[in-house]
């Protein structure tokens, strides 16, 4: 375990990962498209609705991957296109103003409204952004009508996160130099979690403090040049732009996995709006020393093996440093669909030196060197955890690492329980363990 003083040091780590070559793959790829998204930023946005322009297809993945009952009320729909849409015999766009038409009527609920572009959308060129425009001069103030891409042609399914609060930044009103310095969240978590921030954060006395996405629209927060953002997910490159070409200005520091992660977060912040250095070590140390206290827990299941991120979701660097650091595993290749170096400097020092890094998908090259090395956990997509089991090797899907609340002290031994799981279902499982019995 680290010891505390550690975890407080933010000077730049010699060696590790951070002038290693990458691997750059160009291939088959296995991942969900950006539409998955919308299963989590659903909850999140309590008075926005998610419409997906698509297929049937596009209808039966969100269903499935959010497993709503027949009898609920999401703030999600599919507006499908048929084969005479496809085919350019009806006008999509009549069409889509129709259905807008109707779900407003029968919701008057949707303060904000999302035209979410898809695969079908993009190949017929449906101009989205327009029919946004289109609807929103219809609708608001009332309904504000946004646009965004979730489409999965080169693009991995964390980017329909990426691209929505993209899509959320203009909206943002601006604060002026005169406004008091705030600090952002730049990030979907669960509102537990999200809450917890806020209560550390208060108790260093950094007030102003707000989250985008916000929970409502109407709470949508200001950004300027006093803006100061943290950023909660890795995955999230085209938002931090938009906020830096608005003034807010970038927090380095690691992200808030695992007890390390966490405190560098919240040190990060700490030291941007001038609290004491005591005040802040009073105030993570309680929080820091239960995730260092629960993580203890699982360090028998996972301290020496080895593990293989295939590349799914982004947050594959940030978990290594994790997992290797804190719980002792032994990352040999971290593969992740896109590298943001400077989003992730201070990650990569924090690597193994030995580790390999690989940067796009080639699924059948990566599938054979995690073949040859044969690791004790594989990190992967549905597609691939079947026929890596049927192999021998153990796998843990990297979805259910997006859909859990596994960010902050709090939730450290969640996260290190979704890598030991799997480790322990196969020693429940072992002829050897069986016959001990």
């Amino acid at each position: 375990m680290t010891a505390p003083a550690a975890l407080l040091d933010r000077s730049p780590a010699s060696g590790g990962c951070a002038e290693s070559p990458v691997l750059r793959e160009r291939g088959q790829r296995e991942v969900f498209c950006g539409l998955t998204g919308i299963v989590w930023l659903h909850r999140k946005m309590q008075d926005a609705f998610f419409l997906v322009v698509g297929s049937r297809t596009c209808a039966h993945l969100i269903q499935s991957a959010a497993g709503v009952m027949i009898f609920a009320e999401p703030r999600f729909g599919t507006a499908i296109m048929e084969e005479k849409d496809l085919a350019g015999l009806t006008d999509a766009n009549e069409e889509l103003d129709r259905v807008v038409g109707r779900l407003l009527e029968r919701r008057p609920d949707i303060k904000l409204l999302f035209l979410v572009g898809s695969c079908p959308s993009e190949v017929i060129k449906l101009d989205l952004a327009r029919a946004a425009g289109r609807l929103n001069d219809i609708h608001a103030p009332h309904t504000r009508v946004l646009n965004y891409s979730g489409s999965g042609i080169e693009t991995t399914f964390t980017q329909g996160e990426d691209a929505c609060l993209a899509a959320l930044v203009p909206q943002m009103p601006t604060l002026s130099a005169a406004d008091p310095a705030r600090l952002l969240i730049v990030g979907a978590l669960p509102d537990v979690v999200e809450d917890q921030f806020r209560r550390l954060f208060a108790q260093m006395g950094i007030q102003h403090v707000d989250a985008l996405p916000a929970r409502r629209i109407e709470d949508l927060p200001g950004v300027g040049p006093n803006t100061r953002f943290l950023m909660a997910q890795p995955f999230l490159g085209d938002t931090a732009r938009a906020l830096e070409d608005r003034g807010a200005q970038r927090l380095e520091a690691l992200f808030p996995f695992g007890a390390e992660g966490t405190t560098d977060w919240l040190h990060s912040a700490a030291k941007a709006f001038g609290v004491d250095e005591m005040l802040f070590r009073s105030v993570v140390a309680p929080g820091r020393e239960r995730a260092a206290r629960a993580l203890e827990r699982f360090r028998p299941a996972l301290d020496g093996k080895s593990i293989f991120f295939f590349p799914d979701s982004q947050l594959e660097i940030p978990l290594a440093r994790f997992l290797s650091r804190e719980l002792g595993m032994v990352p040999l290749e971290v593969g992740t669909p896109y590298l943001h170096r400077p989003h992730l400097s201070r990650e990569l020092p924090l690597l193994p030196s030995a580790t390999v890094l690989s940067e796009g998908q080639d699924v059948d090259r990566q599938l054979d060197r995690c073949r040859a090395v044969r690791p004790d956990l594989s990190v992967c997509g549905l597609g691939l955890a079947n026929p890596l089991e049927m192999e021998g090797l153990t796998t843990k899907w990297s979805i259910e690492l997006v859909f859990s609340p596994v960010h902050g002290f709090d939730q450290a031994a969640d996260l290190a329980e979704l890598f030991a799981r799997p480790m322990n279902r196969k020693g429940r499982l072992s002829p050897s363990i069986r016959g001990a019995a």
